[in-house]
């Protein structure tokens, strides 16, 4: 980080980004109304893909002589190395970047061709940043921070000085990890813009902004869902929360399946396809909807999604726009149920159907149908309850849509308790073995279902059987693994179509 011997203000932060050198290896980027009065701002457009660009060109420009000749260092789980595998190969110095091993290989094949020296360590962000500080200390290369570093702010901030050129925005969406892109535009566009409506934009599983401007100070999330990778931070920075609580941003948390629907929406009236944190400012926008009068702009912070995880983005979009919904039925089991059933659903198309003969008495039913509006859906599910029928909305139900849909077989004939579990495994070679040999073979595993999604985490539902009802020692076991856990036993989902 660079030194800091002055009070970071918005006013400094905003005068260092009218002086900051980001140009030509970051280039101005388009302003695209998508529709009436919603604009986007498109990072996605830079050469890496990403705003990142920006502070790394920044930083990089700040170096000494000597400082060049130590090279520089960072650590990232994808487009904050891009950004400084460029600003170094373009003044002539070498980079070491530290990346976790679970690192998709678009990314670390960019760094390698924008001339990064790799070093993959580590299962996440945390522990590649460890390494890259002990490789600072020990070999002197200047490390140059993703979002904590006043140099870097101010350049992510030159975003802000191309809105304000072309137009004035009543509201400005900007999606958050470690905050250093809300950072740099909110401190120009408090000085320079003070009309303009600030909001943050976080996933409700790594709100690490809201988490510590709640507590007042720097707070590390206990779990944090890696699902928008490039806003998965765990801990906010301690400049960029001191800058966030200057700006005073109103912040909104959005879905998984809201920032699938944004993507989706991106797609469509850009034709392009960017990663969910590039679509989290948009999911904002969506979710805020027209409450404010005047232009609308969502910055489009990145595009560097791998090919695997389109086809989850795509899943999962429908749910996240109120296209669809997903839900359990259970019909019983005699002659003209099923039709009953059919005539419930109406005109409405079926996305998919999902059925298993149990026993004699009912038949459960996982149904998909496509739907204009929630109110739709609403009316569907009481015409459903109104033939008789008993039915449960699984649409914000994270084991049905991750898991049940895609699964095979039924209940366990087994007459012994089971536990279910869910988990998120790094998606590195040995992660299951590691996991099983945690467990010590105590219990007998009596369901397992993984899916890849092209992430850095692979999503997990496993089931074991408890004959000696020592569920303390399994959790505790479970707990020994490091892997991110949820208790699922008491699920709807699992209750209604896997349990014995």
């Amino acid at each position: 980080m660079s030194g800091v011997n002055f009070e970071v203000t918005l006013a400094t932060i905003a005068e260092m980004t009218d002086a900051a050198k980001v140009y030509p290896l970051a280039k101005p980027t388009d302003l695209h109304e998508i529709m009436p009065g919603i604009w986007l701002k498109r990072e996605d457009q830079q050469e890496v893909f990403s705003f990142k660009i920006r502070g790394a060109a920044n930083r990089v420009s700040k170096l000494t002589d000597a400082q060049k000749a130590k090279g520089v260092v960072c650590a990232s789980a994808g487009n904050h190395a891009q950004g400084v595998a460029k600003a170094a190969s373009a003044a002539g110095i070498k980079s070491t970047i530290f990346m976790p091993v679970t690192t998709p290989d678009i990314k670390t094949g960019a760094v390698t061709a924008l001339g990064g020296h790799i070093k993959l360590v580590g299962d996440n962000y945390d522990a590649a940043e460890a390494a890259a500080c002990e490789f600072a200390q020990t070999t002197g290369a200047v490390l140059i921070h993703p979002f904590d570093d006043p140099d870097v702010i101010a350049g992510q901030g030159t975003v802000a000085p191309e809105i304000v050129a072309d137009m004035t925005p009543a509201v400005i969406y900007v999606g958050v990890g470690g905050g250093g892109l809300l950072a740099g535009i909110g401190a120009y566009m408090r000085t320079h813009s003070p009309g303009t409506k600030i909001i943050a934009v976080e996933p409700i599983g790594a709100a690490t902004l809201k988490t510590s401007m709640d507590a007042g100070e720097p707070t590390p999330l206990k779990i944090v869902d890696g699902f928008a990778d490039g806003v998965a931070v765990k801990r906010i920075g301690n400049m960029t929360l001191n800058l966030a609580k200057q700006i005073k941003p109103e912040i909104i948390l959005v879905s998984n399946d809201e920032i699938c629907a944004a993507v989706k929406l991106i797609f469509e009236t850009t034709r392009t396809v960017v990663e969910p944190a590039g679509a989290l400012a948009l999911a904002g926008l969506l979710k805020h909807g027209v409450i404010i009068d005047g232009p609308k702009l969502a910055i489009v912070s990145g595009a560097n999604v791998n090919f695997a995880r389109i086809g989850h983005i795509v899943e999962r979009a429908e749910l996240g726009a109120g296209g669809e919904i997903l839900f359990a039925a259970s019909l019983p089991e005699i002659p003209g149920s099923f039709l009953k059933f059919c005539q419930a659903l109406g005109e409405h198309a079926v996305s998919e159907f999902n059925y298993r003969y149990g026993d004699q008495d009912t038949a459960h039913v996982l149904v998909g149908i496509k739907i204009k509006n929630p109110k739709q859906g609403r009316h569907v599910l009481d015409n459903i309850r109104a033939a008789g029928m008993t039915v449960t909305d699984l649409s914000h139900n994270r084991l049905a849509k991750e898991h049940l849909r895609h699964m095979v077989g039924g209940r366990s004939s087994a007459q012994i308790d089971e536990h279910i579990y869910s988990f998120e495994f790094p998606e590195r070679p040995g992660a299951l073995r590691d996991f099983l040999t945690a467990l010590d073979g105590r219990w007998n595993i009596s369901l397992f279902h993984y899916r890849n999604h092209g992430a850095s985490s692979g999503q997990v539902l496993c089931g074991f059987q408890t004959p000696h009802d020592d569920v303390t020692d399994l959790e505790t076991s479970l707990a020994a693994t490091g892997f991110v856990m949820r208790r699922e036993t008491d699920n709807p989902a699992y209750q209604t179509f896997l349990k014995a």
